[in-house]
């Protein structure tokens, strides 16, 4: 290397040395939401989740977690093991009490749910919590305290179903854990809550309006659901609380035992989540707004 070649490899390092670093910006990209589902009690009027379902899966809406109580802690449970809605509304329509109770006097009461679990074993797909391929959170009471008692993570699910869904005055209780457990509803309309505890960052609660109480109830057990109804009214503000959006389908033209209208019930799902949409899609970065070729559900079931 000659002398004058020096300086110049010299200068030219040291511009290359002081030049300053240039760095790629820091991209923060928001964290995609994770959705939760929570499914208030209806009794028959809870076919109408399966048309919220249907929608949720035609328009790929993502669902971190389903909850679940009464009656509907099925569903949930049936969606959470990956039963499809159309399975999940054939259940529900072809349901009879016979599926799931028998009559069995007591001082606890009229009826057993042991035949639940054979119902289950035929619905769900996979039968424990931790086996779940949508986290799961079923929701029961505890008769003594009047507090909710959660099941979620692990343990086989039949046991909180069945306890989830006993109805007061009509089903007997189920003891777990020296706890005597009854229907989830009785502390807890909706499990909002469990939802978020879930992981759960916007939580969607599906909202059964009760039938109207207009007429004077005509035996003991619609006397005991208008005590329900009246009950849960007066709490309905803990479980809006911890919801960012409410699904209401108008399934207030069905009886609570109305299984027989089960075509309607999943349409009104149906309409509701379709009004609902924008605001869920707004939720998420890249929305998926084209919908699978499938036919919504209510369509077969009312031809």
């Amino acid at each position: 290397m000659t002398a004058a070649q020096k300086p110049g490899n010299f200068l030219g390092s040291l511009r290359r040395f002081s030049r300053p670093q240039v760095r790629s910006p820091d991209l923060h990209f928001p964290a995609p939401p994770r959705i939760g589902l929570a499914l208030g009690g209806g009794f028959a009027g809870g076919i109408a989740h399966a048309g919220v379902l249907d929608v949720f899966d035609r328009y790929r809406i993502p669902t971190h977690c389903i909850t679940g109580v009464s009656a509907d802690s099925i569903a949930a449970a049936a969606y959470a093991s990956g039963a499809s809605p159309a399975e999940i509304a054939r259940a529900g329509c072809a349901m009879r009490f016979g599926d799931v109770a028998r009559w069995s006097l007591c001082r606890m009461g009229f009826v057993v749910s042991e035949r639940m679990q054979r119902f289950l074993e035929r619905l769900l797909k996979r039968y424990r919590f931790e086996e779940m391929p949508v986290p799961l959170g079923v929701l029961a009471t505890d008769l003594c305290t009047g507090e909710s008692v959660d099941f979620r993570d692990s343990g086989d699910v039949f046991l909180p179903i069945r306890a989830s869904c006993s109805y007061p005055g009509l089903f007997q209780p189920l003891r777990h854990n020296g706890r005597l457990l009854v229907d989830g509803a009785m502390s807890m309309e909706i499990p909002a809550l469990l939802a978020r505890q879930l992981g759960a960052t916007h939580v969607i609660s599906v909202h059964l309006p009760a039938h109207p109480g207009d007429q004077p109830p005509a035996n003991v057990f619609q006397v005991v659901n208008r005590c329900f109804q009246i009950m849960q009214s007066r709490s309905e503000q803990a479980w809006r609380a911890q919801s960012d959006l409410v699904i209401a389908p108008d399934v207030r033209a069905v009886q609570w035992d109305g299984f027989a209208h089960g075509a309607q019930l999943l349409k009104a799902g149906e309409a509701a989540a379709l009004a609902a949409l924008p605001k869920i899609q707004s939720w998420l970065a890249t929305p998926q707004l084209v919908a699978s070729p499938a036919q919504p559900l209510a369509r077969p079931l009312s031809s």
